[in-house]
């Protein structure tokens, strides 16, 4: 019997964390929601188990501990608290998956706050240096967790990292989340997420998708 894991949202009161912990409580897993303001993430947790009485699911108000129990740990905020996120956890984080989420966008939405040459997920990993960062769920809109097959497909959901059995994992958590995973490589390859999706964001500004769009790749 395989073991329950449990899985560590931080942020999970914002648009993107409460969109994920739903997901995720269809899964086989416990959840630990953490945010500032405990009222918050403790009514997504209600809601959650207002639809799923089976879901384990708990409201934490300390990031630290939650990561601490936790062996997955989903940063779910913005890029700007990466930093703040990674020094509370990273003495508890050491050799756990911290799955980063952020895209580094500017205020005016034309460009990234990172450099060329790197990304959101890589300042992560150095900061976490002892942790298996992975991208992931950076290239989904919040109003995709709950429509995840868009005008009949299944929407793609890309994954990056440098530990593979950490990038196997991650993809299981975003099957799960209802999206077809796709493993588009190293770590590196985290920019070219980030910048997908910043194009997204344009797209979306410009032809109003409504925040309901998502990225599919069509092959034979």
């Amino acid at each position: 019997m395989k073991t329950i894991q449990t899985i560590a949202i931080i942020g999970a009161s914002g648009n993107m964390g409460s969109a994920i912990s739903k997901s995720l409580s269809k899964g086989n897993y416990r959840l630990l929601l953490c945010a500032n303001e405990l009222d918050k993430v403790q009514a997504v947790a209600d809601e959650i188990k207002s639809s799923n009485p089976a879901a384990e699911v708990e409201a934490v108000d300390c990031t630290r501990e939650a990561s601490w129990e936790a062996d997955i740990i989903i940063a779910a905020v913005p890029h700007g608290a990466e930093q703040e996120v990674a020094e509370k956890i990273k003495e508890v984080a050491n050799q756990k998956i911290v799955i980063s989420i952020a895209n580094p966008l500017n205020d005016t939405y034309n460009g990234l706050v990172t450099a060329p040459d790197t990304s959101a997920a890589e300042e992560l990993q150095k900061l976490l240096s002892n942790s298996k960062v992975v991208k992931a769920f950076n290239t989904t809109f919040a109003a995709d967790f709950s429509t995840p097959t868009i005008a009949g497909k299944q929407a793609d959901a890309f994954v990056a990292g440098d530990d593979k059995e950490a990038v196997q994992t991650v993809s299981e958590l975003v099957s799960t989340a209802g999206f077809n995973p796709i493993v588009a490589g190293d770590l590196a390859v985290s920019g070219t997420l980030e910048r997908m999706q910043l194009l997204l964001i344009q797209l979306n500004m410009k032809y109003n998708y409504n925040w309901l769009a998502g990225w599919k790749i069509l092959h034979q």
